[in-house]
C-alpha cells in the first residue's frame, strides 16, 4: 500500500533529475537558484520554462575576475590541470549567479592564417582569386582542434552538476568572411569578381560544416544549446544588402543548422544591428532563437511582437541601461521588463542585450540577476 510518507520525497530523491521538473520541487526554496539546463533547452524551442532563466552571450573573464575578486584568467594559458581549475573559476561564477547554462565557444577566427581584418587590423589574406586559390583551407580543420579540443574537454571536466553548455564553434558565416576579406573589400570583390565572391561564401559554408559535423559527434552531449555569433547589421540596416545576404550567407546557414537539428539541439543566433530585413530568411532557415537587441534599434517588445510566436527571445536588458544607471534603477527596470517580456513571450531568458564587457559596472550587472531572481520569488510565492 503506497502511504503519504511514501509519497514525500526524500532526501535523495531531491538529486535526481527527474525530481527538479516535480510541482513539488518548484515549491522547495533551492527551486530558484538550482541549475537545470532544460530550461535554456525550452526557451530555445519557444517553450515556457518552469523558472526564468537568465543568459548572456559573453561574461568577460577580466570581468568576472573583478566581481569575485580572484584572479584566475592566467590558468588558461598553462597545462591541462590548470585549464582545468580556470574553466571550475569560470563555469563556477555562471553558477553562482543562478545560470542554468555555460555560454562557451571556440572561435574559427582565432587559427585563421593572416586573420585580423574583422577588427580592422588589416587588410584580410584574401583579396584576389589567386589568394583564394592558395589559402590553405585544408588545414583549417586541424588547426581549429588543435585550438579547441583540450578547452571543450576542461569545460566538460568543470561543468557543474544540472548544467551544461551553450554554443559551439565561434564566428558566422558573414564574420569569417570579413576576417578574411575585410569589411571594405568584401564590397570591392562583389563588384569586380561577383563568381569569386560567391565561392568564397560557398567555401566558408563548407568549412563550418566540416567544424560542426566534427564538433557534434564529440561535444554534443556537453552542449545543451549550439549557438552562432554572426553581427549583421548596424542601426538602421543590414550591413550588406538583404539580398545578397539571402543569396550567399543564409544558405550556408541552412546547411549548419540542418547538421544541428539532426543532432537533436536547438540552434540560438546571435546578430547585433537592424537585421529586421532577413529576419525571416533566418527563421525560414531554421533558427530556433535569437539574441541581441538594443533600445535605440527597437525595443525588446517590439522582437516579441514580430517574432514571438515563432521563435524564443532572450536578452532584453540594454546594456546602456547596465551602464548608466545606478544600481537601484537596473534593479527597479529589469524587474519591470522582466516581469512583462516573461508575461508576453513563451521562451525567454532575461539578460544583456548583449554580453557583459569589462567595462559594465558590477553593481550593474549584479542589480539584474538580483531582478532576475526576484521576478522568480515572485513567481514561487503566486
Amino acid at each position: 500500500m503506497v502511504t503519504l510518507r511514501d509519497m514525500v520525497p526524500t532526501p535523495d530523491d531531491r538529486r535526481t533529475p527527474d525530481f527538479r521538473r516535480t510541482p513539488d520541487f518548484r515549491r522547495t526554496p533551492d527551486f530558484r537558484r538550482t541549475p537545470d539546463f532544460r530550461r535554456m533547452v525550452d526557451v530555445a524551442y519557444n517553450r515556457r520554462p518552469d523558472r526564468l532563466p537568465v543568459y548572456e552571450h559573453l561574461i568577460n573573464v577580466a570581468f568576472m575576475e573583478k566581481a569575485t575578486g580572484t584572479q584566475f584568467g592566467d590558468l588558461a594559458g598553462g597545462d591541462d590541470a590548470d585549464l582545468v581549475r580556470f574553466f571550475e573559476h569560470y563555469c563556477g561564477f555562471y553558477h553562482a549567479m543562478t545560470y542554468d547554462t555555460v555560454s562557451f565557444e571556440v572561435c574559427i577566427t582565432e587559427i585563421l592564417p593572416g586573420g585580423g581584418a574583422l577588427l580592422g587590423e588589416h587588410p584580410g589574406p584574401i583579396q584576389n582569386r589567386a589568394d583564394f586559390e592558395r589559402y590553405p583551407w585544408d588545414e583549417l580543420p586541424t588547426l581549429f582542434w588543435a585550438a579547441a579540443d583540450r578547452r571543450f574537454r576542461a569545460l566538460a571536466a568543470a561543468m557543474p552538476a544540472g548544467m551544461k553548455a551553450l554554443g559551439g564553434v565561434g564566428n558566422g558565416v558573414f564574420e569569417v568572411s570579413e576576417d578574411l576579406v575585410g569589411y571594405e573589400h568584401l564590397a570591392y570583390m562583389a563588384h569586380d569578381d561577383p563568381e569569386l565572391y560567391a565561392a568564397l561564401y560557398r567555401r566558408i559554408g563548407d568549412l563550418m560544416v566540416t567544424l560542426w559535423t566534427e564538433f557534434l559527434k564529440r561535444y554534443s552531449d556537453l552542449f545543451a544549446v549550439c549557438r552562432v555569433g554572426d553581427d549583421q547589421g548596424y542601426k538602421v540596416s543590414t550591413l550588406v544588402a538583404p539580398r545578397v545576404i539571402r543569396t550567399h550567407i543564409v544558405p550556408q546557414y541552412r546547411r549548419v543548422i540542418e547538421l544541428v537539428h539532426q543532432a537533436g539541439r536547438p540552434f540560438l543566433w546571435h546578430s547585433c544591428g537592424n537585421i529586421f530585413a532577413i529576419m525571416d530568411d533566418m527563421i525560414d532557415a531554421g533558427i530556433d532563437a535569437k539574441h541581441s537587441n538594443e533600445d535605440v534599434i527597437a525595443p525588446f517588445g517590439t522582437w516579441i511582437e514580430r517574432f514571438g510566436d515563432r521563435i524564443g527571445l532572450v536578452g532584453g536588458i540594454d546594456v546602456d541601461i547596465l551602464c548608466r544607471e545606478d544600481p537601484q534603477g537596473v534593479f527597479e527596470r529589469a524587474v519591470e521588463m522582466g516581469r512583462r517580456f516573461r508575461s508576453q513571450a513563451r521562451g525567454y531568458a532575461l539578460g544583456s542585450g548583449n554580453s557583459i564587457p569589462d567595462y559594465v559596472p558590477v553593481d550593474g550587472y549584479l542589480a539584474m540577476i538580483r531582478a532576475a531572481e526576484a521576478l522568480r520569488a515572485e513567481e514561487h510565492a503566486a
